[in-house]
């Protein structure tokens, strides 16, 4: 590469002006843009020393007698400095000078170009540079943000926002220099307000804020947690009862009081009520007590009484082939049982209940009846008495009634038969439970082996 400081001109060319049209290329304006000189043309990656662009091929399409001062011979010992025709060497500095300067004002232009568009996009870029207040559930910060809206300053940020979470403005919402975004986190509350539970979400920090959002009357409550206790991410559980007015009816006088209790149990305890014994209450003593609400104590004076009751017996019928049909004969007598119950026999504020039965136990199992039923067809006649009165005998015995019993009890049915006799003829059980044919037809049998004695008062209507 050439350099200037190892030319050697003559007097006159010293003297020469460069030839730049008085442009300064070493000037502070070019350098502090970086322009290279003009004669310091950029070499290629391999230090070579050639010069990119046209100008520098032409330059180099000369030949040039020119030695430097270091191209000497090793033998010498002082420069030697071989003078140029003057014309000649004056028309090469200038057409040199001038292919030089075309080609660095050819590369000043472009660079001049980046440089304006950086200068304006340094504009672009300040311009849109914003300084926001950010506040995360209560944590501010001030920061700088090239976001558009409020959606992309968040993302940027890293903030995450739940389905619960509260932002302002808005997450579409356009930012500006000097806006203050907000996000508020949403927290869990377990709640149970008067007996009641739910679940709710706010973006309360305390117990105190939380009532208040959610819009909860906390004036004279109980609160299972302090109102300043905070509410952190996770949530808790929270147990209100507020202030209530109940009314508590005892011993004829009502006694009216305000209580955030949790049942009715405290509220008659707080009206200065005593329960005793069986004493107890309207409503039951373990449930919630309403606004509003009257409790009523019941006092309760009794005792218990135990009372014998029979249990009825069963009865089973069986078909007897031997047994003449409309016929039954009890093969075996029921027996009631035996069953003892005892009763509540209580008097409330003075005045007697119904008796309350609360337990029984079985003393005797009751028997069952077995009774034979007669299949055995009925005859239709007796050889020999057919033709008799019967109706007009039946009538004078018994009135006519199968059933009847006389006043000893040992005669029975329309012909007063005895029990002996009965089961003689083959009757089954008693004549009087027998019905009217079967009757008959026995006593036509016995007519037949006996005549009309067996009834001597009413055998002579036999015959009329």
């Amino acid at each position: 590469m050439r350099n200037a400081q190892f030319e050697t001109y003559g007097p006159s060319q010293a003297q020469e002006p460069p030839a730049y049209g008085g442009f300064d290329p070493y000037g502070a304006q070019t350098l502090a843009y970086g322009v290279p000189r003009p004669y310091e043309p950029r070499t290629d990656s391999y230090g070579t020393g050639t010069a990119h662009g046209a100008a520098y091929e032409a330059y180099e399409s000369y030949e040039d007698t020119y030695r430097p001062a270091y191209e000497i011979s090793d033998t010498a010992h002082t420069p030697v400095v071989r003078p140029r025709s003057g014309r000649r060497a004056a028309h090469r500095r200038r057409a040199r000078a001038a292919e030089r300067g075309d080609g660095t004002m050819r590369k000043l232009v472009p660079q001049a170009l980046v440089v304006a568009f950086l200068a304006g996009g340094t504009s672009a870029f300040v311009a849109k540079d914003k300084g926001i207040e950010l506040n995360v559930d209560g944590k501010p910060r001030s920061l700088h943000t090239f976001a558009d809206d409020v959606s992309e300053l968040l993302t940027d940020e890293g903030v995450e926002v739940g389905a619960h979470d509260v932002v302002a403005p808005p997450p579409d919402t356009g930012i500006a220099n000097g806006d203050e975004v907000a996000v508020r986190y949403g927290r869990p509350v377990r709640l149970t307000i008067d007996g009641q539970k739910r679940e709710v979400w706010t973006t309360a920090h305390t117990v105190e804020e939380a009532l208040t959002q959610l819009g909860v009357r906390a004036q004279g409550a109980y609160l299972s947690a302090a109102r300043s206790r905070r509410i952190g991410r996770e949530g808790l559980t929270l147990d209100v009862r507020t202030e209530r007015a109940v009314t508590v009816m005892a011993d004829g006088r009502a006694r009216t009081i305000r209580t955030n209790a949790a049942s009715v149990s405290e509220v008659v305890e707080q009206a200065g009520v005593t329960l005793r014994g069986q004493d107890t209450t309207s409503v039951a003593l373990d449930s919630f007590p309403r606004d509003g609400q009257t409790v009523t104590v019941l006092r309760i004076t009794g005792h218990k009484e135990i009372r014998d009751e029979a249990l009825p017996f069963a009865v089973e019928r069986i078909e007897d082939p031997s047994v003449f049909k409309g016929t039954e004969v009890v093969e075996r007598a029921g027996q009631a049982g035996l069953k003892r119950v005892t009763y509540s026999l209580r008097t409330v504020n003075g005045v007697k209940q119904k008796p309350r039965r609360i337990g029984s136990e079985v003393v005797r199992e009751p028997q069952t009846q077995v009774v034979k039923v007669g299949t055995k067809p009925l005859p239709t006649s007796v050889s020999g008495a057919g033709q008799l009165n019967w109706e007009g005998l039946a009538a004078c015995e018994s009135g006519g009634q199968a059933d009847a019993v006389d006043s000893s009890g040992n005669y029975g049915g329309l012909y007063q038969f005895d029990t002996d006799t009965w089961r003689n003829l083959g009757g089954k059980g008693r004549p009087q439970d027998a019905p009217a044919e079967e009757q008959t037809m026995r006593a036509k049998k016995l007519y037949v082996r006996q005549g009309a004695s067996p009834w001597p008062h009413c055998g002579g209507r036999l015959h009329r």
